[in-house]
């Protein structure tokens, strides 16, 4: 997987001046471009078209500062249809105007072209299964939230805490299938996952009752789940585990993402200082 994310990755070097084509890369990559982008982002750090863009303004910078081509041209081999788009696009990534850059020679932002090694550390085993499910309901309390990469996900928290205790305590007496108990439940993410994209996010149980009043269901179809477990000190404990099942699992795996809800189960342990954690991410295996 690895070695073919570094083939696509060349394609993005040698397509720089052209609308990124996510489909051409996931055929490079021999993946969906459901799982290429989810992929991306969680090793990259950034979504794919974000990569793309600053890769694109890079080279631009430092064609601005030659000074061989006229700004326009410039603008138009990297895409811009217009000077005051290149010009906004480039101050967005640089802090400075193409023009000013020019004059003054001022200091441009880069950003590294990517390439992907796999590190071996052997440490720890992850805890995994492999389920298949028929289609089921999660039933709750719906928000439609933004993304967030690093830090709290301070809406999130007013949400949760807004619920109050009788309507958690509703949900665990609902619950009557895997995983059990007051889940959350993540679906409709942007495929870019850009950082502030919105996604619609759950607070409930997976259950066959029917829906009570004051709460919504979200139906999830048939299909196979990749189901891994942790243990730790929270919430560190948990985001280690996303950033594994991406830079570890799915490289070594014969499985993809596809797209569906993602939910995660946690529990406190005793003491308040960690949580007992089960993420399901829904995944089809690639094919040979």
């Amino acid at each position: 997987m690895l070695e073919r994310l570094n083939q696509a990755m060349e394609h993005i070097e040698d397509h720089l001046s052209e609308a990124v084509d996510v489909a051409a890369l996931a055929r490079i990559a021999t993946t969906s471009e459901y799982h290429l982008r989810r992929m991306f982002s969680s090793l990259a750090g950034i979504p794919l078209s974000e990569y793309v863009r600053r890769r694109r303004l890079t080279v631009a910078g430092a064609e601005v500062l030659a000074g061989r081509d006229s700004l326009l041209d410039i603008a138009v081999r990297h895409g811009y249809g217009s000077g005051e788009a290149f010009a906004r696009a480039f101050r967005a990534m640089h802090g400075v105007g193409p023009g000013e850059a020019r004059r003054t020679g001022a200091a441009l932002v880069s950003q590294p072209r990517l390439s992907f090694r796999l590190t071996v550390e052997g440490s720890s085993s992850m805890r995994y299964r492999v389920v298949d499910r028929p289609d089921f309901a999660v039933v709750g309390y719906k928000a439609r939230l933004p993304l967030v990469h690093q830090g709290p996900n301070q809406p999130m928290i007013d949400f949760i805490r807004g619920l109050g205790r009788p309507a958690l305590e509703r949900l665990e007496k609902l619950s009557d299938q895997e995983p059990h108990g007051v889940v959350a439940v993540c679906d409709g993410l942007d495929p870019s996952r850009a950082e502030g994209t919105e996604f619609d996010y759950y607070q409930g149980a997976i259950t066959s009752a029917a829906v009570p009043e004051g709460m919504t269901s979200l139906a999830v179809p048939a299909g196979t789940w990749a189901v891994f477990t942790t243990s730790g000190p929270a919430p560190e404990a948990i985001q280690t585990l996303w950033r594994d099942v991406f830079t570890q699992w799915f490289p070594s795996n014969p499985y993809r993402g596809r797209p569906g809800p993602e939910i995660l189960r946690s529990r406190p342990q005793e003491g308040g200082s960690g949580a007992d954690a089960e993420l399901w991410l829904p995944v089809e295996r690639e094919e040979s």
